[in-house]
């Protein structure tokens, strides 16, 4: 699926935007989400340099899902273009329970390097989410429902882009009553 821009932000008016593409597949164990970014020069940015950091401001892809296990909550899954992940649970956006270093080793990253080509910087990032994570045995059965997104906060361009359209005045990510079935 593409991720687009809600062009009623103005944060993502007037200026050249990535291009995203994600594939979802669900298998017993795993909800597996591949992303491939191409990006501007000035979208992409690259300093956080361990989990738990502030993944929004750097080139960063995003899954949010609602927990299957218990729907009054949604988990984040944040992860920048090295890798480093930013993951937490909770009913909004205020009461957040971060996932511990355990926890958050479950979750599996691969990186594809990234590298320049003329003004952009391409780059892709894997995730592997174990249903174990929401305390289920398998996700058989289950219909996940959430959002993708891409961002970069502190790039010299920032931008917001998700998979399904966001319906707000400016970009909030953790509104999960614009979340959709992703598998």
């Amino acid at each position: 699926m593409l991720l687009k821009p809600n062009m009623n932000w103005p944060a993502n008016q007037g200026i050249a935007l990535p291009t995203v593409m994600a594939n979802t597949t669900l298998s017993r164990d795993f909800l597996q989400v591949d992303f491939s970014v191409e990006e501007p020069i000035n979208c992409f940015r690259s300093e956080v340099l361990e989990d738990g950091g502030h993944s929004w401001e750097d080139s960063c892809v995003e899954i949010f899902l609602q927990n299957p296990a218990d729907p009054g909550e949604y988990f984040n899954f944040e992860t920048t273009s090295r890798g480093y992940l930013l993951a937490a649970h909770g009913p909004d956006r205020e009461n957040r329970t971060l996932l511990n270093s355990a926890q958050m080793a479950q979750v599996e990253r691969t990186k594809q390097l990234a590298s320049v080509i003329g003004d952009f910087v391409c780059w892709g990032m894997s995730i592997r989410i174990p249903a174990s994570l929401f305390g289920l045995d398998s996700f058989e059965g289950v219909q996940l429902r959430g959002n993708l997104y891409k961002c970069a906060d502190k790039s010299k361009t920032p931008h917001y882009l998700s998979a399904f359209p966001i319906e707000t005045e400016k970009p909030d990510f953790h509104r999960p009553e614009f979340f959709d079935i992703l598998v």
